[in-house]
């Protein structure tokens, strides 16, 4: 039985760079961002995640794309129903919450990766097809 996961993702994307997390409990590096809550709007949910994760305000949110994969690190036949904004904050992101660590990684870097997410590869193709 497949189950299906609705998440939001904050896409920024500089000098051929994407910002990436990783939570304490996963391996693969993700956008910024997680599960939309009962009754919460997509651009609610991102902006309660990137501020618990970046621990910045999320400004001017734009629909970016949207991806739908295998959910890496969740198990046979559960999906990911990926919608990715772009947007700006006020401050310098740092790892808040649930989240060890933050980078800015170039498409090559994260592909050396022990694990990669397939919505950020399909995310990186989109930003970065070279």
């Amino acid at each position: 039985m497949n189950s299906l996961i609705k998440a939001v993702g904050l896409v920024r994307f500089a000098n051929r760079r994407l910002l990436l997390v990783r939570s304490e409990d996963q391996e693969a590096f993700y956008l910024p961002g997680g599960t939309i809550e009962a009754g919460e709007t997509e651009q609610d949910a991102l902006h309660r995640e990137v501020a618990e994760e970046l621990g910045v305000v999320l400004r001017e949110p734009e629909f970016f794309a949207r991806y739908h994969n295998d959910a890496v690190g969740r198990g046979d036949g559960v999906e990911v129903d990926l919608a990715c904004y772009t947007g700006t904050f006020d401050g310098d992101p740092v790892a808040s919450a649930e989240i060890a660590e933050l980078g800015w990684f170039t498409r090559a870097e994260y592909a050396e990766h022990r694990v990669t997410a397939p919505a950020i590869l399909d995310l990186y193709a989109d930003l970065d097809p070279a």
